[in-house]
């Protein structure tokens, strides 16, 4: 009779990483302001992201900032708020769970609907679900031999917290500003004991005015982020993602020295987990020289943070505009850099566009028009490859009439992941009892690639005794080989 000894452990799992996509819209009455939309600059944060039964409720706050001119050309801004809320359905889904989500804004655009300007921005959402859990495991069996292999076990921790972002700088000249934009990029994300250290760089992208005329200022402001975790322990990595909140932008003007000072202050938040691996000695194989056994095996997959590294290239390629340009068209100001990118293995680079507004005069007036720039970075093919990216630094020229020439400082963070396999038995149930062994000599002829357990398996005896009675094999096997077994038979 067989009796297997099973250990229970508690662990947090993955669900789900799941994206989803929402529209996100707005209307604004001609009656509240602008006459001809020149830009239009979004910021999307995060309000909350809740499980329910088999639902992820999440929402959050869109903020569009719209650069407009009025009647008489002049330079003006407005902002409008919405709040939305969305879905993802799944049949895991459940109220104990824990979910992770961080929010992008993917795409703007703007329409004249009647007296209307109707505002529209596509809002990705990344989340990561995880749920408590138990997993049982056979240790030791009476009655059985195991093949016990050190198994790594990995149990998911979450973590988010804020901390404030303060910064700021001499901008000569300038009288206002008019439209900020502000993105957060994670660079290094480390674990101590009890906390977590999240750092990167908040990429500020400013459009203001000075002596009546737009310019454009970019600033990249560094940012360090300790939160409290308490199952947080020294060498884990973690993965953390960071959106800017409650963005505050004010120009201080000192008219009597003729001096301007930029104030930027924020809200940081920042939010992600990490996986904590325990090895175990586990059966993941068993058999009885008396009884048939059926087994049940667990198998977990978990693709864990390895390596983080930080890509940077500037690129310089022709751009494309969404206006006719001519040498009539005298350049002002590029501004408000946004990307689209995703990551292609195939040439294990980061690849997409450059998106900025650029604001130039011609025939006097102020106009706008979008244009964008094609890049591509390395950063090198492997398993789970995950990358966000930050633009800065960007300009345009007009080598030749008609033609456009961009350039620009694109930053990737990439995520290496490797993945981690863990495959046991969870029970096993003992079946119909095995006919003695009348044979005094068994020989079997292995498998290519078998081992001393497989060899063993198939002679249905101990692994010392297959090793004891073949002391010049060496496994694995190559196929060619007879591994023997003497029974002695008892008296």
């Amino acid at each position: 009779m067989i009796k297997p000894q099973t250990s229970t452990l508690s662990y947090t799992r993955r669900v789900a990483s799941v994206y989803r996509q929402t529209v996100v819209q707005t209307r604004v009455n001609q009656s509240e302001g602008p006459v001809d939309i020149l830009a239009v600059c979004p910021q999307v944060s995060l309000i909350s992201c809740e499980p329910a039964s088999g639902r992820i409720n999440y929402s959050g706050k869109m903020i569009f900032t719209i650069l407009y001119s009025d009647d008489e050309g002049k330079l003006c801004r407005m902002q409008k708020g919405a709040e939305f809320s969305h879905y993802c359905d799944g049949d895991d889904f459940a109220p104990a769970q824990t979910a992770v989500c961080s929010l992008s804004c993917e795409k703007v655009s703007f329409r004249r609907e009647g007296s209307a300007i109707v505002l529209s921005a596509v809002v990705g959402a990344h989340i990561e679900v995880f749920a408590p859990a138990e997993r049982s495991f056979i240790g030791a069996c009476e009655g059985a031999y195991l093949k016990l292999k050190p198994q790594k076990f990995a149990s998911f921790v979450t973590f988010e917290g804020q901390c404030e972002v303060e910064d700021s700088f001499e901008a000569d000249g300038v009288e206002d500003v008019l439209v900020p934009s502000a993105s957060a990029l994670v660079t290094e994300a480390l674990c101590g004991t009890g906390e977590i250290e999240v750092s990167g760089e908040i990429n500020l992208s400013l459009l203001a005015v000075r002596r009546g005329v737009p310019v454009a200022f970019e600033r990249v402001i560094p940012f360090r982020c300790a939160i409290v975790c308490d199952d947080a322990f020294s060498g884990a990595l973690p993965r953390a993602r960071a959106e800017v909140r409650d963005m505050t932008v004010n120009a201080v003007v000192d008219d009597e020295h003729g001096r301007c000072r930029i104030e930027f202050s924020c809200t940081l938040a920042a939010c992600g987990y990490f996986a904590a691996t325990d090895e175990q000695p586990a059966a993941c194989d068993a058999f009885s020289p008396d009884f048939s056994l059926k087994l049940t095996r667990a198998e977990e997959s978990d693709s864990l943070l390895a390596e983080r590294k930080l890509c940077s290239e500037r690129i310089t390629s022709p751009a494309v505009c969404k206006a006719k340009l001519d040498f009539t068209c005298r350049f002002l100001a590029v501004a408000l850099p946004s990307l689209e990118y995703e990551y292609s293995p195939e040439s294990g680079a980061a690849e997409g566009v450059v998106n900025a507004v650029l604001l130039y005069e011609q025939g006097g007036d102020i106009k706008s028009a979008g244009v964008s720039l094609p890049f591509s970075v390395r950063v090198g093919a492997g398993e789970g490859v995950s990358v966000s990216a930050s633009v800065c630094g960007i300009s345009l020229r007009q080598p030749a009439e008609g033609a456009l020439e961009g350039e620009a400082l694109v930053k990737v963070a990439a995520e290496y992941s490797r993945t981690n396999c863990a495959v046991y038995l969870t029970a096993m149930e003992e079946g119909a009892a095995l006919p003695p062994e009348e044979a005094a000599l068994s020989i079997i002829v292995p498998a290519p690639g078998d081992g001393l357990w497989d060899a063993a398996k198939k002679l249905n005896c101990p692994p010392e005794a297959v090793s004891a009675a073949n002391p010049d094999l060496k496994y694995p096997l190559t196929g060619g080989e007879r591994v023997l077994i003497y029974r002695r038979k008892e008296q």
